[in-house]
């Protein structure tokens, strides 16, 4: 992941780069969706229509080129990428208001480093009594990609890498409250294609993303393929669209400590994981099921790790204000997360009940019945909330139920082997992480690539190149088969 730098260096860096944006002024989301310090973002119009067909074009030019040329575009693509890092992390949070510049830093730097490019569509052949058959893995054309507020700029450039290398174009309908950090990164895209020969708009967005624009997106002939990343709304509008999809949705994730695991290293883990981007990452630890006669050591682990523990009336007191009634078209109230809160820091949440911490602390952490509105709903803020269980059983059923079937992520402190089994083959998530942070799952200290679409509802997981493409088969009868 790089080297890591200090608290002082982030600020200082970071106070270098706002000084440059808006003649000193502090990004916010009314920043320019179309250039950035005077220079006119590459690839972003005003109309969708128009948008989609520079990106057909971008398509015919790229699927002209070898996988060679393909691959120089991409390796352009993670330089830049690495290189503005910390540009990208700094406009993430200051448009937003959600997560820490820091981490999102990290995060671009492993999506430059761990997205698979290229060498992820393998051909294969077949051979026997009747000759040869090969099977390669094509493009679908223009992939119609729908992009979240929590990662803009890391999903748009993962998305790019695997859709590039697989030798689609794209169109991306960012979220409304994240465009500006988006087409930004849309922008480097096609900066990096035009410094490696490729076509200079090879990637497409607007200057306006609206639910019109991504109608438009849904429908149009030239879409092939649909690539949505973000709530279960907006997952279903595309999944409804009768085009190819691949869908990203939300989740819930359990995490069990039972009474074998390292309780100290399992207390770290959990903190380091729900508090990494302030516990925006759908992958991050939401709520702890811990076997009770070590439930005591996890919380004091936790607190030394960067908890703060609130009482059972300070949660309920919190839990009005993190979540908030809303009336549907049904007339019907129901209680949604407030947007105000998701991605805060946690002294600035803790400030809004009276309580006064230093920036220290990371997380918020309460004991509470498996009921409680903080188990059941994703906050994707550093608020953890923790329940005891008697055993196994209990824990295992408990966490597939908070888990409400989004079959996304889940993890578990144990060195008991039929322990993590039985839990892995109950919950049936995509990612399943054990005795790790949850950012393990998707390569940041763990084995295997990144992405930051996982496909659970609609099955392809953790997504690279080989999603974005369809199977071609060629057959020849008879011959070529040299045994």
């Amino acid at each position: 992941m790089g080297t890591q730098i200090s608290e002082k260096d982030i600020r200082d860096i970071v106070a270098k780069v706002l000084s440059n944006m808006n003649g000193g002024e502090a990004v916010t989301a009314k920043y320019s969706s179309t250039e950035y310090n005077g220079r006119k973002y590459i690839g972003v119009f005003a109309d969708m229509n128009d948008a989609i067909a520079a990106a057909n074009e971008g398509y015919k030019k790229v699927r002209a080129m070898s996988v060679e040329e393909r691959e120089r575009i991409i390796t352009e693509i993670r330089k830049l990428a690495r290189a503005e890092a910390l540009t990208m992390a700094t406009l993430g949070v200051n448009e937003t208001g959600m997560g820490k510049i820091e981490h999102k830093r990290l995060k671009h730097i492993l999506v430059a480093d761990k997205t698979p490019g290229t060498e992820d569509i393998c051909p294969t052949a077949k051979t026997g009594d009747h000759g040869l058959t090969l099977i390669e893995m094509a493009p679908f054309g223009v992939v119609g990609a729908i992009t979240p507020s929590t990662n803009p700029s890391e999903t748009v450039i993962c998305n790019s890498i695997g859709m590039i290398a697989a030798g689609n174009g794209v169109v991306f309908n960012p979220h409304p409250n994240a465009i500006a950090t988006s087409n930004y990164a849309v922008d480097l895209v096609n900066r990096a294609s035009k410094a490696a020969g490729g076509p200079e708009v090879l990637v497409a967005s607007t200057q306006k993303p609206t639910l019109e624009s991504a109608s438009i997106m849904y429908g149009h002939k030239l879409i092939r393929l649909l690539v949505c990343t973000g709530g279960p709304g907006v997952v279903k509008s595309v999944l409804s669209s009768g085009k190819k999809a691949i869908g990203a949705g939300a989740g819930n994730p359990p995490v069990i400590v039972d009474d074998t695991a390292d309780v100290q290293k399992a207390a770290k883990d959990i903190i380091d994981g729900c508090t990494f981007d302030n516990n925006l990452p759908c992958i991050a630890e939401k709520e702890v099921f811990a076997f009770a006669n070590i439930a005591d050591d996890l919380i004091a682990g936790m607190k030394r790790n960067g908890a703060y523990q609130i009482t059972s009336e300070q949660a309920a007191q919190l839990a009005k204000i993190v979540l908030v009634e809303k009336t549907g078209k049904d007339g019907k109230t129901k209680k949604i997360v407030n947007r105000d809160c998701v991605g805060r820091d946690a002294d600035v949440i803790l400030a809004k009940i009276g309580i006064k911490v230093g920036k220290d602390v990371r997380c918020i952490i309460c004991e509470t019945d498996f009921n409680h509105e903080f188990v059941q709903e994703e906050l994707m803020m550093p608020i953890l909330p923790i329940v005891r269980v008697s055993n196994i059983d209990e824990a295992i059923d408990l966490a597939v139920k908070a888990e409400h079937g989004n079959r996304h992520t889940a993890h578990m402190h144990s060195k008991n082997i039929d322990h993590l089994s039985r839990f892995a083959k109950a919950v049936e998530t995509t990612i399943f992480v054990k005795n790790a942070p949850s950012y393990a799952g998707i390569g940041f200290g763990g084995e295997g690539h990144t992405t930051f679409t996982i496909a659970g509802p609609t099955g392809e997981g953790i997504t690279s190149a080989r999603s974005f493409t369809r199977q071609r088969r060629c057959v020849m009868a008879d011959s070529f088969r040299i045994i």
